[in-house]
């Protein structure tokens, strides 16, 4: 469960809340320009970008959930369980394995257009990180501020959509999604009007019945429904700290409170954490279940040009401002 976002305003913004019952090793982690990455079924490049974003580091590896590069190029992996297929190495293919394919990504290339023209090249295989790591189960949105995609590789094999909601939750796969917003056409913020019949006389009673019927409910494809709304009926300024909170606020809608959701093992999945980059600027910025105060790190020229990554523990204390 986890719900993924891209918006505009003077800037582009990019991310996601993570939405899990479990924690796995987390950080904010810079990987710096040329920084080597050896291939699983062989091969190997070095990134000409750098990025930011929230990874666990294995062995020197970022293990990014998401991230965004210098050049404003954004990427989150999503939960999709049941739905995703991987593959044996093919000949001739880019063969990534779901761990590679964010730093490929995004090491490699500066724009949508630009990674859109390799995609169909790719063949995402099944070859974990490692024996006790197995692979995970996702689809992917990128985006650039101007332009996002889902890639989906299923049954039928590697899909690229175009995505102009600028949303992606979890399953069903992406083309449901968007068959599925038909069903909500008639939403509206603005005051709700008597369609019902010309032969009652009736009359909104409170502010906000123009979208009665939004899903309130925690399903993936509620989430979607209710992120797209609130994304597509956003008013804004376009300054970067009202952009920032208005992204929070858009994310805050779709967030999991403890206990809400419970798993077939009785454990809870929640939000474990919520970020934001400005992916026009490269700062990142989260909060976490527990500390809701908004922490960032920034791509400075010393980490985008460092030796080795640079890695930042989150800040998982209430951090409270006391006026007195």
């Amino acid at each position: 469960m986890c719900t993924c976002i891209a918006m505009k305003t003077q800037d582009a913004y990019f991310g996601r809340s993570m939405d899990i019952d479990y924690r796995f090793g987390e950080k904010v982690v810079v990987t710096p320009r040329s920084y080597p990455f050896a291939l699983r079924s062989g091969g190997s490049f070095e990134t000409w970008y750098a990025m930011v974003g929230m990874a666990a580091v294995q062995e020197g590896y970022p293990l990014y959930a998401e991230a965004t590069n210098e050049k404003g190029l954004s990427m989150a992996g999503l939960n999709f369980p049941g739905n995703a297929r991987y593959f044996k190495p093919v000949p001739g293919r880019t063969n990534l394995t779901p761990y590679e394919f964010i730093p490929w990504v995004l090491g490699n290339f500066a724009g949508v257009q630009e990674v859109r023209r390799e995609l169909d090249r790719v063949n995402l295989t099944d070859v974990p990180f490692s024996p006790s790591m197995p692979v995970a189960e996702l689809h992917w949105m990128i985006s650039d501020g101007e332009n996002s995609l889902v890639v989906e590789q299923t049954d039928t094999g590697l899909h690229i959509y175009d995505n102009p909601t600028g949303v992606l939750t979890n399953n069903p796969e992406f083309p449901f999604h968007q068959m599925n917003l038909n069903n909500y056409m008639n939403l509206s913020c603005q005051p709700a009007e008597n369609r019902f019949s010309s032969q009652l006389k009736l009359a909104s009673y409170g502010a906000g019945m123009g979208s009665i019927g939004l899903p309130g409910d925690d399903a993936p494809s509620s989430r979607f429904i209710r992120a797209c709304f609130c994304k597509m009926n956003s008013q804004c300024q376009t300054d970067d700290a009202s952009s920032i909170a208005q992204f929070f606020h858009i994310l805050d809608a779709v967030s999991i409170v403890r206990g809400t959701v419970k798993l077939s093992d009785k454990k809870c999945s929640l939000t474990t954490y919520a970020c934001c980059t400005n992916a026009t600027r490269g700062v990142y910025y989260y909060k976490s279940y527990s500390n809701s105060q908004l922490t960032a790190v920034r791509m400075t020229d010393d980490n985008k040009n460092a030796d080795r990554l640079s890695v930042y523990e989150m800040e998982e204390a209430q951090a409270v401002r006391y006026l007195n």
